[in-house]
């Protein structure tokens, strides 16, 4: 597979939480194929009730 590399930003309130959150993206890119976290991505931004109970499923 390759790879490609991008310039991004990353809202956060520090540097840790910055780092935690591209640890994070990265598995999920690693493990998600590009239309299961297009679809993903669409429920957090789109449906804050499928959003909230994923959360509480977690225990987030």
């Amino acid at each position: 597979m390759n790879k490609f590399s991008y310039d991004i930003t990353i809202e956060a309130n520090s540097q840790e939480e910055a780092l935690a959150k591209v640890k994070a993206a990265t598995v999920l890119m690693q493990k998600l194929k590009p239309n299961e976290i297009a679809r993903l991505a669409e429920v957090v931004k789109n449906d804050p009730i499928k959003t909230a109970i994923t959360k509480k499923a977690l225990g987030l």
